[in-house]
């Protein structure tokens, strides 16, 4: 794949830093769910300034840096900020982590998420672990690689866990739902007509992340499961103007129950 010689001196680097470490999984957190990095033992801290492979991320919400270690007693990368084509990046450089989880080891890839609500029966404050995506954005990570990669998308994402989860949602007040993710570009909102279109379409859901990194995922090998936190109702279902502080209050306000859904999902996903 492109990119080889950063890549490799990217994994060469981290290596030299965390020894024989093998991560059992990797995770990519969402605008705001940084809060999860507090439950980590951190082997240790990289910023990604200091990856050759990396673009630099100036998203708000997002920390930017690689914590190794472990999380709930498993081995983790835990990448604390994203990447995405909105930031005048091609959809293949917005899977970066993906790429370098793949080549570190991982076999299993948790994506985070905060999404805005298309279904009506989803809330602000609610859950959402993703069964399929709807892709029409003319874009796709695995545009241009040589020679071409045609990969089987019908079963992408890992949910049979989804009735456990569920449980464990109730029982720390939040509600689970199990849906279709939409993908957007942004870094616009949608209107409401391309909601209503998306609603249509069986989209519950839609984000501006998360599946052009399931896609490359799924071209590697790896195992997939995205867990999304709706932080706001979708265009077109509100009278008040969408914002992206608006996502960060939401995401603050789920921290907790986050990371308990996330230590269960890493008891289910990954099996001893």
């Amino acid at each position: 794949m492109r990119g080889g010689n950063e890549m490799q001196q990217t994994v060469e680097m981290i290596r030299q830093r965390c020894d024989s470490f093998v991560p059992d999984l990797a995770i990519i957190l969402g605008s705001g769910l940084g809060h999860l990095r507090e439950h980590i033992q951190e082997l240790i801290n990289i910023s990604y300034v200091d990856l050759p492979l990396f673009p630099q991320s100036k998203v708000i919400g997002h920390q930017s840096e690689l914590l190794v270690g472990e999380l709930f007693g498993r081995k983790v990368l835990l990448f604390c900020g994203r990447f995405h084509v909105y930031q005048g990046i091609s959809s293949f450089d917005s899977t970066v982590p993906i790429r370098l989880a793949a080549a570190l080891g991982c076999q299993s890839i948790l994506l985070t998420c905060a999404v805005g609500g298309i279904s009506e029966s989803i809330k602000p404050g609610d859950f959402m672990l993703v069964r399929d995506h709807l892709n029409f954005s003319g874009l796709n990570p695995l545009q241009g690689i040589e020679p071409p990669v045609f990969i089987d998308l019908q079963n992408c994402y890992t949910y049979d866990f989804f009735e456990l989860l569920k449980v464990e949602a109730a029982r720390v007040g939040r509600t689970l739902h199990s849906g279709v993710l939409a993908y957007m570009t942004g870094p616009s909102y949608e209107t409401p007509a391309e909601i209503f279109a998306l609603r249509t379409l069986g989209a519950s859901a839609v984000s501006m992340s998360t599946v052009p990194e399931a896609i490359m995922a799924r071209a590697l090998g790896l195992q997939v499961a995205a867990l999304a936190l709706v932080t706001n109702f979708a265009g077109g279902n509100l009278k008040e103007k969408l914002s992206h502080q608006e996502v960060l209050a939401c995401s603050a306000s789920a921290a907790e129950s986050l990371s308990h859904l996330v230590k269960t999902i890493l008891a289910e996903f990954i099996q001893d």
